[in-house]
């Protein structure tokens, strides 16, 4: 598809704004402007689209993020935030005639607080290094998505990220206590602290999963955990999906809420092995990954009870770790996954939606009916217990025709979530990726409605525009005196 084109009146300015950036963010690398050194921000997770920005600033104070913000908002320059770019939603794909901000330097861990059990941090610190920073002292950091070696905690903020164990310890935000945001305006606002609960509106609720259409994240206070005394993991194989996903309601049914439980269907198990050699089956259709956690003797009588449901629904293979050794390699297997379906299809394009979990089967049995109507093969990956799908579609962009398809397959899939009573994503986001979906999800009131608190936070619409809403109003059409510049900058989007 073409893409619209850019604001010819700001790009003639380009230079100008690049020099006055560079005065605020001085130094080597400070403002990026050189089309080679552009490429490395072109997309980011969700790597089908691709658009390089008209320039990348790099700060590292937030005093430079104030200072930033505010020249772009007297200068009508749109921003779009960015962490690590492991966003598969689209959130973080630039704009021709914006600045992209990205917060990777700032990447310091600035208090461990034992005593109040949490950390503060600023965003660009990667999830996993808050983990690796409390764990000699028994502490972690629970919501781990894949790509925690890698993600970001501002963005795991921006998307509300969740991970494998997010069924029993919750998603972002309910593990956040605080935050420090920058308005459009340059403003410094702080929501929320160490203590556990705060008075008046919500706002921390709201910051978290905003996708960057807010405000800027420039430090994070965030919960942890202390380590459980025992943690053992099973896998338990079945004949049948449906099988699998009906062991997986009636555990839950039972009143237990394990650590982590995950599926995955033969496509996913045969390529995680094959990459990982986590130890799995490779003669069953479906496995489940169940890790319990606590008491030494509560995981005992979890395990006992699992294993007998899990009997009961047809398992055909059953296996409970002995070492936290054999532990992490049933889990190294699920978390190689993405890339692991990487080795056998040229492209894949990783859905994300959420169902009741009862739907499973159903979801399941209709998904092999699509994959046979789009003539792509799919590899389901997800967290079975909060119903969160992540199915793995393959194709090979190099064949016309194969990226519309995959991606009609997508909307399809994410049209059933919605039709069985859940929802649009999980813990990707909408991005560009569900933005035009959103109607089959909300009403015009409903997003309007959104558009109103969008309005009160940036009323020119210049903080990642053209995300998570199919079209922008003018704020005086909501009920506000302020006006949006410009058209939506992703009508049509480049795919690649």
């Amino acid at each position: 598809m073409k893409m619209p084109e850019p604001d010819a009146s700001v790009l003639a300015r380009r230079d100008e704004f690049a020099a006055a950036l560079a005065e605020i963010v001085p130094g080597d690398g400070g403002v990026i402007a050189d089309p080679d050194e552009l490429k490395p921000y072109e997309s980011d997770g969700l790597t089908a689209y691709r658009q390089p920005p008209m320039l990348v600033v790099l700060p590292e104070t937030t005093e430079q993020v104030c200072a930033v913000l505010k020249y772009c908002r007297e200068n009508e320059l749109k921003v779009v935030p960015r962490g690590s770019g492991t966003s598969l939603s689209g959130g973080a794909l630039p704009l021709a005639d914006g600045v992209l901000l990205g917060m990777s330097r700032f990447n310091r861990i600035l208090e461990i607080d034992y005593a109040n059990r949490c950390v503060t941090a600023q965003p660009g610190v990667t999830n996993l290094a808050i983990t690796k920073a409390v764990e000699h002292e028994g502490f972690y950091y629970a919501p781990d998505p894949s790509s925690q070696i890698a993600c970001s905690i501002g963005g795991n903020i921006a998307e509300n990220s969740g991970g494998v164990h997010c069924l029993k310890y919750g998603l972002t935000t309910n593990n956040v206590l605080g935050l420090e945001l920058v308005l459009i305006d340059g403003e410094v606002i702080r929501i929320g602290g160490k203590n556990l609960d705060s008075d008046g509106y919500d706002l921390l609720g709201l910051l978290t999963g905003s996708e960057g259409l807010l405000g800027v994240v420039t430090e994070v206070t965030v919960r942890i955990l202390r380590s459980p005394e025992t943690v053992r993991a099973m896998l338990a194989g079945f004949p049948t999906n449906e099988q699998a996903g009906d062991c997986v309601g009636r555990i839950i049914g039972a009143g237990i809420i394990p650590g982590g439980m995950e599926m995955m269907d033969r496509l996913a198990i045969r390529a995680a092995e094959e990459f990982a050699h986590a130890g799995y089956p490779l003669d069953v259709e479906a496995l489940l990954i169940i890790e319990l956690d606590g008491p030494a003797r509560e995981v005992d009588d979890l395990i006992e009870r699992v294993t007998a449901i899990a009997t009961e629904t047809g398992a055909s293979t059953i296996r409970v770790s002995e070492s936290d050794a054999e532990r992490q390699a049933f889990w190294a297997g699920r978390k190689a996954a993405f890339p692991a379906v990487g080795r056998i299809s040229p492209d894949y394009y990783c859905m994300d939606g959420t169902i009741p979990r009862h739907q499973l089967p159903e979801v399941l049995r209709r998904t092999t009916e699509l994959s046979r109507k789009y003539d792509l093969r799919v590899a389901n990956v997800f967290h079975a217990g909060d119903g969160n799908l992540h199915p793995l579609i393959l194709y090979d962009a190099n064949n016309p025709g194969e990226l519309e398809r995959a991606e009609a397959f997508g909307a399809d899939i994410l049209k059933l979530c919605v039709e069985v009573g859940g929802v649009l994503t999980g813990e990707h986001g909408v991005g560009v990726e569900k933005r035009d979906l959103m109607p089959q999800m909300f009403s015009e009131d409903d997003l309007n409605q959104q558009q109103r608190v969008k309005c009160a936070f940036d009323p020119t619409s210049l903080l990642n525009p053209g995300k998570m809403f199919p079209e922008l109003h003018r704020c005086a059409e909501l009920g506000r005196m302020h006006v949006h510049h410009g058209k939506l900058p992703f009508p049509d989007i480049p795919r690649f």
